[in-house]
């Protein structure tokens, strides 16, 4: 009998396996979430594009959202009690490509295991789960 997906993810406790050096909890890798999410958006005509990649198992995620009109915003992953949601990495309003860049560069250089996606989206969605604060 083949196992149906509801949408329901029972909470598994963290397992570890000493002998193969890693351990294992219910999220699925960072390489597989971010392919899922383009190929859905790229599904409903949204272009994403991977700018770095970072570590394909745990790597934090960090959005740039291209508006296509010269302004930018990027967001942050981060974990709220287990719940995913995004930071405003360069605050409410949009700004320009160079300051965009900039706050990405230093993110990089302080996690270099963090992936950088790019969204091009006129109304700035992210297209991810996840609330923004």
């Amino acid at each position: 009998m083949p196992v149906v997906y509801t949408g329901a993810m029972p909470k598994a406790s963290p397992r570890t396996f000493p002998e193969r050096g890693f351990s294992m909890d219910d999220r699925l890798p960072t390489h597989l979430w971010v392919m899922a999410h383009i190929r859905a958006a790229d599904a409903e005509g949204v272009t994403m594009m991977v700018l770095r990649k970072g570590d394909p198992s745990r790597g934090t995620v960090i959005l740039k959202l291209n508006r296509l009109d010269r302004t930018f915003s990027v967001l942050v992953q981060v974990r709220d009690e287990e719940r995913l949601r995004w930071s405003r990495g360069t605050g409410a309003e949009p700004v320009d490509e160079a300051t965009a860049d900039a706050y990405i560069a230093r993110q990089t250089r302080y996690d270099p295991d963090v992936w950088v996606i790019e969204v091009e989206d006129r109304k700035g969605r992210h297209w991810f789960e996840g609330e923004v604060r």
